[in-house]
């Protein structure tokens, strides 16, 4: 049964192209990953399936009766409401089906007999669907999905408005999963989540019967619940059966069997051209030269899609620090009250350490204690001798910049051929340079972020969540690029495969937890 189906589209921003005549479809039970690199439209691409954004040109059209639950990166929450009222939000039906049987209830006061038989028959009927879906469990219900995603964690009384970009994913989150949507659209659910929250997800999503299209650069999990890919590339849509594996085994054979063939081609091309050169102008051979002119101009000539530019990161590495890079004494981490136990940890000058533990224990606050820009509860950390840190924050307002401006603000001594060259190292096109970076997708407003760190001189790097939106390439050449620094890197990270390779030990931060 075909459930959603799109035909021709085609879509663009200014003269930046997205889709050109691309179709996809979405048949009953399909598992669908949707992937490409940073920019390529996967976020677009929802937005238009969902009505959010009209196409240039293109037809998408649902099956009738069709629910479908989008998570989005950039949803908003209004401020005045609690976080159990958006989990309760996703009842809402049923919370309007019970109020108009109270309704139909008190009419009964004044109704005569049928009237009677026809409010109770009706009030019946309401009945059993509130009872079928469940909704004398709803309390019970939103704690198991709000305990499973780490929503608990924030307090169902605490106001949407207090919540950090990734506290706000989650809610959304669970309020989808509630929801419980014939169709789901996730775009990146996991990078706010833990190990054990996205443990949850992958087990929700393997069960889940109906379809649903997820946009995701965790491979592991990603390879774990899809059973079809989409590749964005180059204004393309290509359709693929199988996991990311099977994809990316299709696709380099694809890849390789086109590129020779182009080879083969261009020789022939070469050869045929020679001989017209050589043989137009004798009489004897003039015939055979038209004749080969006539099978150049007939061909169709292979043309081998853009590379697209890769990142290649490398951190500037100041003068040596102290042996000592930090010590804390009895650090408390916290704010208005305590979040932890007493630290007492120690970093030491070319040591890598991963920062791990559940949501909301306190990862990023820890971080900000050790670089001084909130203070502890109580204790303290002691610093070493000349120190050049980099921070990498997980959550910063979008800029209004273009992103050279952003560049040139950090680095006012930079020629623009130096920013240009900055931005273009760290993976980003001419016109992604060149625009806004409000604009530009997650991952790549993540590559101009980057980018400053990358041309500072820098010893220690306090890294929170820096793989969250950036797509294969650059997760590989970051992982690259931390594993040659020479300084020591505090890194919080949610997936083991990225930073196994980097790390020489791992701090989890659930030792030292209050709620454990």
């Amino acid at each position: 049964m075909m459930i959603l189906d799109v035909k021709n589209l085609t879509h663009g921003f200014g003269d930046r192209a997205i889709f050109n005549d691309v179709s996809f479809r979405l048949l009953k039970g399909e598992h669908i990953g949707l992937i490409g690199a940073n920019g390529e439209g996967k976020s677009t691409f929802l937005n238009i399936v969902t009505g959010q954004l009209q196409p240039d040109a293109g037809n998408v059209e649902w099956a009738r009766h069709v629910r479908a639950g989008y998570l989005d990166q950039h949803t908003v929450l209004k401020q005045g409401m609690t976080v159990g009222d958006v989990l309760r939000s996703a009842f809402s039906f049923l919370f309007e089906m019970e109020a108009e049987m109270n309704r139909m209830f008190e009419a009964m006061g004044a109704a005569d007999e049928k009237e009677m038989n026809r409010l109770l028959e009706e009030t019946g009927t309401m009945q059993e669907l509130l009872e079928q879906h469940d909704f004398y469990m709803i309390d019970a219900k939103v704690e198991e999905v709000a305990r499973a995603l780490g929503v608990m964690e924030l307090g169902l009384d605490t106001d949407v408005s207090e919540l950090s970009g990734g506290q706000r994913t989650k809610v959304l989150l669970a309020k989808l999963l509630l929801e419980k949507p014939d169709i789901l659209l996730l775009d990146e659910p996991t990078n706010y989540l833990d190990e054990n929250h996205i443990e949850w997800l992958k087990r929700y999503l393997l069960d889940y019967e109906n379809a649903f299209i997820l946009i995701s650069h965790d491979i592991p999990f990603l390879n774990s619940v899809i059973n079809i890919i989409y590749h964005m590339e180059n204004q393309e849509l290509t359709r693929y059966v199988g996991d990311y594996d099977k994809f990316m085994e299709v696709y380099e054979m694809k890849k390789s069997q086109m590129e020779a063939a182009y080879k083969r081609q261009q020789k022939e091309i070469e050869d045929l051209k020679d001989f017209v050169a050589r043989n137009k102008s004798r009489v004897a051979t003039r015939n055979m030269a038209m004749s080969r002119q006539k099978k150049l101009d007939k061909m169709e000539v292979i043309q081998l899609a853009a590379e697209r530019p890769k990142p290649e990161f490398f951190f500037r590495n100041a003068r040596a620090a102290g042996k000592m890079i930090f010590e804390t004494d009895d650090l408390v981490l916290g704010y208005e009250k305590p979040l932890s136990a007493p630290i007492n940890l120690r970093l030491e000058r070319g040591e890598k350490i991963a920062v791990t533990g559940a949501n909301g224990i306190g990862k990023s606050t820890f971080l900000k204690s050790v670089l001084g820009l909130i203070k502890p509860a109580s204790g303290k950390v002691r610093l070493g001798d000349y120190l050049y840190p980099g921070y990498f924050e997980q959550e910063m307002p979008v800029s209004e910049n273009s992103c050279i401006e952003e560049i040139w603000e950090t680095f006012p001594a930079y020629t623009q051929y130096e920013v240009r060259s900055a931005l273009a190292k760290c993976g980003l096109t001419t016109k992604h340079i060149e625009s806004k970076v409000k604009v530009l997708s997650g991952g790549e407003q993540a590559k101009v972020r980057l980018c400053k760190l990358l041309n500072v001189d820098t010893n220690i790097l306090l890294l929170d969540e820096p793989t969250n939106h950036l797509d294969v390439d650059a997760k590989a050449e970051l992982k690259r690029a931390l594993q040659e620094y020479k300084g020591a890197v505090l890194l919080v990270c949610h997936e083991p495969e990225f930073y196994q390779e980097i790390v020489t030990e791992i701090w989890n931060m659930e030792e030292y937890s209050l709620f454990r």
